[in-house]
C-alpha cells in the first residue's frame, strides 16, 4: 500500500486537510483501485473515546454510491495508511486549484513556435 501512495504523491496534488465539500482521493489494497469521493459531512462520533469523525460522502462511481466511514483524523487526511476489513486504505482530499502535471513535448519547428503541451495519465497498479 505505502508503494501506491508514494506513486500517487508523485502525480497529484493533495491538500494537507480535509473539509466538507471537499473531492478525496481513495486508494484500495485488495482489488487496487483508485476512486473519488465528495465529502458531503464531517461529523464527530461522540460514541467514542477518543477523536473519532463520520465522514459522510458520495463515492463517484458508477453507480454513485453513499458511505459514511468512521476514522481519525490522520486517516482522512493522508496522514496515515488504515485498513477496513483487513485491506489497506489511503484517503485524502485532493487540490483541485493545482495544476495538473504536464509534460512539454519539443516539436520540429519549435524554434518558431512555442512547445505544444501533453497531459499524460499513469495506470497505478
Amino acid at each position: 500500500m505505502e508503494e501506491i501512495v508514494e506513486e500517487l504523491r508523485k502525480i497529484v496534488s493533495f491538500k494537507e486537510s480535509t473539509s466538507e465539500g471537499d473531492v478525496v482521493l481513495i486508494a484500495i489494497e485488495n482489488p487496487k483501485s483508485v476512486v473519488y469521493a465528495l465529502v458531503t459531512n464531517i461529523e464527530r462520533d461522540e460514541s467514542k473515546k477518543g477523536e473519532w469523525w463520520h465522514l459522510s460522502m458520495h463515492i463517484l462511481s458508477v453507480p454513485p454510491q453513499e458511505a459514511t466511514w468512521t476514522l481519525r483524523e490522520p486517516q482522512f487526511t493522508g496522514k496515515e495508511v488504515f485498513s477496513m476489513g483487513n485491506e489497506g486504505r489511503f484517503m485524502q482530499a485532493i487540490d483541485l486549484n493545482f495544476p495538473a502535471p504536464e509534460k512539454i513535448i519539443p516539436t520540429q519547428d519549435s524554434k518558431n513556435k512555442s512547445p505544444k503541451k501533453k497531459t499524460t495519465l499513469r495506470l497505478v497498479k
